[in-house]
């Protein structure tokens, strides 16, 4: 019982990382970007490039897939994003579609359809045994540490910071922003950026739980969408818990019922928008 808990643990951190940035950008810049998963699916190969083809140690990968991802949205953003602010969400929705197939081509193209493996280094294989005969993968066990350390630092930056408050103001009158001296431009392009990163990331870091090809985006797109959709957009604390909650409850549900695991997390989602309409941390009227 204990293993699977702290299996769901793990599953749901990497879940949070992964859609804490479309969290970002659906709840805070009300922008629907479906191609997030592309930039999850970057981390990823950048990540397979680099440990295979290079032998560059994995530590060192990971925020190189950070700041690679980071740089495509930041790209991405200045050049087509930042025209679709003002759009409907059906134009925001086709748009980042697109991108997404076209990723997945691209992908397909260079790196083949082939499932994608890494090896981890000696120190991250292996079980780590706690008490009652319990253990959890030392793998999941630093996926835990490292993305509840990234949510409380994240949480910090947009509740106490001068950053956060600056984008809150852009989020609620970016007319006013722009009067109190606040460059809206520049403090969209760095929230972009930080999600795509923190895509980038959750991509590398995923590579060994959850396989990575081609199909990543598409295959993890609903996923996303259901821990935005289910924690609500109007802050962070909603997607972590919601995460953390339909991971558990994904790999319990796998465990000890196979034959319905596989939907659990939408009955899950179901269950939970049926009681809380607006996300388990929205406030009324907030999508």
């Amino acid at each position: 019982m204990l293993t699977v808990l702290l299996d769901g643990i793990a599953y749901g951190m990497l879940l949070f990382i992964l859609a804490c940035g479309l969290s970002v950008t659906l709840g805070l810049m009300n922008f629907v970007n479906l191609a997030h998963g592309a930039f999850a699916m970057a981390g990823g190969y950048v990540t397979v490039v680099l440990v295979n083809g290079y032998g560059v140690p994995f530590l060192l990968c990971l925020p190189i897939a950070f700041l690679v991802a980071a740089a495509i949205g930041l790209l991405l953003e200045r050049t087509l994003y930042r025209r679709l602010y003002g759009a409907n969400h059906l134009d925001q929705v086709l748009f980042s579609i697109g991108l997404v197939f076209m990723a997945m081509a691209g992908v397909d193209y260079f790196m083949g359809a082939r499932q994608q493996l890494i090896t981890l280094p000696d120190f991250l294989r292996g079980q780590f045994h706690l008490a009652e005969g319990a253990s959890i993968g030392v793998y999941r066990l630093f996926i835990i540490v490292i993305c509840a350390v990234l949510a409380v630092v994240l949480q910090l930056i947009l509740s106490r910071t001068r950053f956060g408050s600056r984008l809150r103001a852009a989020v609620d009158d970016g007319e006013v922003a722009r009067g109190l001296g606040i460059n809206v431009g520049t403090v969209f392009a760095m929230t972009f950026a930080v999600g795509s990163g923190l895509a980038g990331l959750g991509g590398a870091l995923g590579i060994e739980v959850l396989g990575l090809d081609p199909s990543f985006p598409i295959r993890f797109m609903i996923y996303f969408l259901i821990v935005v959709v289910v924690g609500g957009t109007s802050s962070i604390a909603g997607p972590f818990l919601a995460s953390l909650i339909l991971g558990i409850g994904d790999v319990a549900g796998k465990y000890y019922i196979p034959g319905f695991g596989s939907f659990m997390i939408y009955t899950m989602m179901v269950v939970i928008l049926v009681l809380r309409p607006h996300g388990l941390f929205a406030t009324r009227g907030t999508s």
